[in-house]
């Protein structure tokens, strides 16, 4: 199986252990995870043309994928 980039751990090194710990014990913030991850392997099946998608579509999962990260890493900072 191949490395599928852009994990939040990946994304946010430093604050692995409070990714952890917000997963476990944050609701809101462990469903946003869980989006996240599903948003991110589909744009990564779509990369590496494992799934077909339009240039437009794969953008707007882009765009959704970074509205996501935001909203982690502002919970991670709070």
């Amino acid at each position: 199986m191949s490395h599928t980039p852009h994990e939040l751990t990946e994304e946010f090194p430093d604050l692995a252990d409070k990714i952890h710990e917000l997963k476990t014990s944050n609701a809101h913030f462990a469903k946003l995870a869980d989006e996240y991850h599903e948003l991110n392997r589909q744009i990564h099946r779509i990369e590496t043309d494992v799934e077909p998608a339009s240039d437009e579509h794969q953008t707007e999962l882009r765009k959704q994928r970074m509205a996501l990260k935001d909203e982690i890493y502002n919970m991670l900072k709070a």
